[in-house]
């Protein structure tokens, strides 16, 4: 959809509150005093009311504009806006398209996507071959240089990064290094330190037990061994070999932080989790760019952004 389609889907802010509306009872709204799955629509509130026990439920609530007074049409065209484009916004690129005054507002909204982005790819499982690995973004002023690089670096913030890279029947063509793996879906979670039981929170929510991991020698990834049923280790000095062993893992790690470096240039750590949710969420779904809208929206009326 483009932004001329979205003008004509959405002339005004009824059209997008209707919308909504028809969105939610296909997906059924459920009363939380009886359980009741029967309503009336109370147009003049813009509210369901139960045909049981006579409980009103906002339209906004239990969804991502809860305890938002932003209009509808406002939030829709942020999820266009979040969905058309193949990169990424900041938030006070967003406020000059949607011509909003003030900018707090649109930032927390532009992280309530990112939040729900992230709890719907949080119900996929990886499966298949695995490439995992770590790596260390920087977080907090841009300005000031951290201590060193790689692990124990103050001013970075340490990232677990999984992708499904299945083996092809061209996987020994030295034409093009990718041509041998199938890139899948990709997972990306914030850790405090990289340690094993960081790792085992990682595999135990979003890797199937059954999946094949791909690691280098780091201790730890260990305990990998006790949780999947097959772990490859790579221990090597040599990057050309590494980087053809981890190719899509290692794409991923620079794609993205290509993407905070040249759009957003600086995150600070309690956010960087949001800006991952996003790309991975994007990421996943490279192939269903003309559908993206829709799945964000149904998302988000699926699942509170708290």
């Amino acid at each position: 959809m483009n932004l001329m389609e979205f003008n004509e889907r959405f002339p005004n802010e009824y059209s997008a509150l209707m919308s909504v509306k028809q969105l939610r009872d296909k997906q059924g709204v459920i009363c939380r005093k009886c359980g009741y799955d029967q309503h009336y629509w109370q147009q003049t509130v813009e509210s369901f009311q139960c045909k049981n026990c006579g409980a009103r439920q906002r339209l906004r609530s239990g969804t991502i504009m809860e305890q938002s007074k932003l209009p509808y049409r406002l939030w829709l065209m942020a999820i266009h806006l979040v969905t058309a484009t193949k990169k990424s916004f900041t938030a006070l690129e967003l406020q000059r398209q949607l011509g909003y005054k003030r900018y707090e507002p649109i930032w927390y909204m532009l992280h309530k996507i990112r939040t729900v982005m992230g709890k719907r790819d949080s119900e996929y499982e990886l499966t298949g071959y695995i490439e995992l690995d770590d790596a260390f973004f920087e977080v907090g002023d841009p300005h000031q240089k951290p201590n060193k690089a790689g692990r124990g670096s103050t001013g970075k913030a340490g990232v677990l990064i999984a992708v499904e890279s299945e083996p092809t029947a061209n996987q020994f063509r030295k034409k093009n290094r990718k041509e041998g793996r199938k890139c899948g879906k990709l997972t990306m979670q914030v850790v405090s330190n990289i340690t094993g039981k960081h790792v085992e929170s990682l595999v135990d929510g979003k890797i199937d037990e059954s999946a094949t991991l791909h690691t280098d020698g780091h201790k730890s990834y260990n305990i990998l061994d006790q949780i999947v049923n097959r772990h490859h280790i790579t221990i090597s000095n040599d990057p050309k070999r590494i980087s053809k062993l981890f190719t899509w893992v290692h794409t991923a790690i620079s794609n993205v932080k290509r993407v905070i470096l040249g759009i957003h240039h600086s995150v600070h750590s309690p956010y960087l989790q949001n800006y991952l949710n996003k790309f991975c969420w994007k990421f996943n779904r490279r192939y269903d760019q003309k559908n993206q809208f829709e799945r964000l929206l149904h998302t988000g009326l699926q699942y509170r952004w708290c």
